[in-house]
C-alpha cells in the first residue's frame, strides 16, 4: 500500500507550522477597572513574581491590595517608578479625622518586607496616642521619634479643617512632661510597622510628596500610602523569558520561577522549549517522510 504525496504533506504541514511558531500570548496580563495588572503583579495564581503572589484582588472592577495589616484600595500602579498608591477607608485626611483605632495602618509580612515598603517621602501622622504608647517609652532620655518628613508634619496638619470639626485643641505645643502630643509624625523607616493597636493610637493619616512639593499646605497634600516595590535579586530570568515570547510566572511551590511558553513551561526561557519541540517535531516528520519514500 502506498500513501499519496499530497496525503503525506497534509500530515507534515501542520507539524512544520507548529515548529516555526515563535509567538506566545501573554495570558497573565489583565485589567481591573482602568488599572493594568502586569509583572511583577498578577491576579491569577502562578502568574507574576512569587514575592507578589496572593496580593491583589479585583472585586467589581475595584482593585484591592491585601497584606497582614488589612485591605486597601489600589488607586494607581506606577510601573515606571515601581510604586503603588493605596487608600485606607479609615485613614484621616485634611477634611476628616477618623478615631477608634479603625484604620489599617501599614505592616507587611516579614517575608514580603524585602519586596515592598512605604516610600521615604511618605509621612505617617499618628493621632491620639496614649502616654503609655511604645512611641514615648524611654523619653525624654531618648530622641522623640516625632518629626517632619519631606516638609510635612503635624504642625502643618493641625491647620486642617478636620481639627476644628473634631473640637480638639491641638496639643502640638505641649512639652512631653505634660502629656504626649495629639499628633506624632514619623516615617515608616523609624518604626518599621504602623499598628494602631500596638502603638495605642486612636487614628492615623498618611500623605506623600511628589516633587515639587505643593505649597498650598496640608489641604493640598496627596493623602494615601505610597508604597515602593522592587523585585529582589537579579531579574534577568524574567527579561530573558519575555525576550523569547514567554510570560513570567512561578511553580506550584509558590517559590520557583517559571517561564510560561504557550502550552509548556520552562525553567529558563522559551527558546529551550521551542528547540526541544522542534527536535521532536522534525523527528516525527523525518519518520513519516521516510515512510512515504519507502512506500512509493
Amino acid at each position: 500500500m502506498t500513501i499519496p504525496i499530497f496525503t503525506a504533506f497534509f500530515f507534515l504541514s501542520p507539524l512544520f507550522q507548529l515548529g516555526s511558531s515563535s509567538t506566545n500570548i501573554n495570558t497573565c496580563r489583565s485589567f481591573c477597572g482602568n488599572i493594568t495588572i502586569d509583572y511583577p503583579f498578577a491576579l491569577q495564581y502562578g502568574c507574576g513574581h512569587p514575592g507578589f503572589r496572593d496580593l491583589l484582588y479585583c472585586m467589581n472592577d475595584v482593585l484591592m491590595f491585601h497584606i497582614s495589616s488589612g485591605s486597601y484600595r489600589v488607586l494607581d500602579i506606577d510601573y515606571a517608578y515601581q510604586a503603588l498608591t493605596l487608600h485606607d477607608l479609615h485613614m484621616s485626611t485634611c477634611d476628616t479625622i477618623v478615631l477608634g483605632s479603625k484604620g489599617n495602618g501599614f505592616a507587611v509580612e516579614t517575608w514580603r518586607a524585602p519586596y515592598m515598603n512605604p516610600t521615604a517621602d511618605n509621612i505617617f501622622m499618628l493621632i491620639g496616642c496614649s502616654a503609655e504608647s511604645p512611641l514615648f517609652q524611654g523619653f525624654p532620655g531618648k530622641h522623640l521619634p516625632c518629626r517632619n518628613v519631606s516638609g510635612m508634619g503635624c504642625e502643618e496638619y493641625y491647620g486642617c479643617p478636620a481639627w476644628d470639626l473634631l473640637g480638639h485643641k491641638p496639643l502640638g505645643s505641649k512639652m512631653f512632661g505634660s502629656g504626649p502630643p495629639e499628633c506624632c509624625a514619623l516615617s515608616f523607616e523609624a518604626i518599621k510597622s504602623i499598628n494602631l493597636t500596638k502603638l495605642q493610637c486612636e487614628g492615623y493619616s498618611s500623605a506623600y510628596s511628589l516633587a515639587p512639593l505643593r505649597v498650598d499646605g496640608p489641604n493640598g497634600w496627596s493623602y494615601g500610602i505610597r508604597v515602593k516595590y522592587s523585585v529582589q535579586g537579579n531579574d534577568e530570568f524574567c527579561r530573558a523569558c519575555e525576550a523569547t515570547g514567554g510570560t513570567c510566572g512561578y511553580g506550584t511551590d509558590g517559590i520557583r520561577q517559571l517561564c510560561m511558553c504557550g502550552n509548556s513551561n520552562s525553567t529558563s526561557n522559551c527558546d529551550t522549549v521551542k528547540s526541544s519541540s522542534s527536535r521532536r517535531i522534525y523527528s516525527v516528520a523525518d519518520t513519516l517522510a521516510g515512510y512515504v519514500i519507502y512506500t512509493l
